[in-house]
């Protein structure tokens, strides 16, 4: 990470996710990072999997404004202001957080060349995971690896939960191998985790 990007980091406010660099350390090639917020995953993985090509979504305006500072000029990181999920609403367009988004499949956005194995697809989507998946399934198979905030609780209103969003990958093919970062109540109960997911074709032919 050069000196240029670390002065714009500490100037924006924005600190690379440390709870993630176990699975950044795997020598990806491509890292699909959905829900960029202001840009700490993606900062992590230029930090840690420095050689991955990073293709990041956000459509909220505010967080997609900082992301973009962050990485003006940045040649290995490509931007959508827009949420790759899938169509619920009507083409084109959605409301989330009462903003109105592009909304479409992954497949708008990127060809399927571009996601150069081993390929990482991170979502972090606020309880949108499901559609999410949905929104990806046309080049899901193009992915070694889904790496994915998942609750285990509802936190908003009509979420997928962790044993929905296991199930919908088990059924195509992908196997869990490995939960991080768990968020507990005060009372000790498991709240949120990020769940690993292999697929379990490219697990088979190594």
């Amino acid at each position: 990470m050069s000196a240029r990007m670390l002065g714009s980091l500490h100037f924006h406010r924005v600190l690379a996710g440390a709870e993630h660099r176990h699975i950044l350390k795997t020598g990806l090639a491509t890292v699909v990072d959905v829900g960029a917020n202001r840009g700490q995953f993606a900062l992590a993985a230029r930090r840690w999997a420095s050689k991955a090509y990073i293709i990041s979504f956000e459509p909220l305006a505010e967080a997609a404004s900082s992301f973009r500072k962050v990485f003006q000029g940045d040649l290995k990181v490509t931007f959508h202001q827009a949420a790759p999920l899938q169509e619920r609403l009507f083409p084109g367009t959605g409301e989330i957080q009462t903003e109105m988004v592009k909304i479409g499949p992954l497949s708008d956005y990127v060809m399927p060349e571009e996601i150069v194995s081993p390929a990482l697809l991170k979502l972090d989507v606020q309880g949108y995971e499901l559609e999410a998946l949905r929104g990806c399934e046309d080049l899901l198979n193009r992915f070694s690896h889904v790496y994915a905030e998942c609750s285990f609780v509802e936190l908003y209103s009509g979420q997928a939960l962790v044993d929905d969003i296991v199930a919908w990958l088990r059924e195509r093919g992908w196997c869990l191998s490995g939960i991080h970062n768990m968020i507990y109540d005060r009372q000790g109960r498991s709240i949120q985790a990020d769940f690993l997911f292999e697929n379990s074709c490219f697990t088979s032919s190594t």
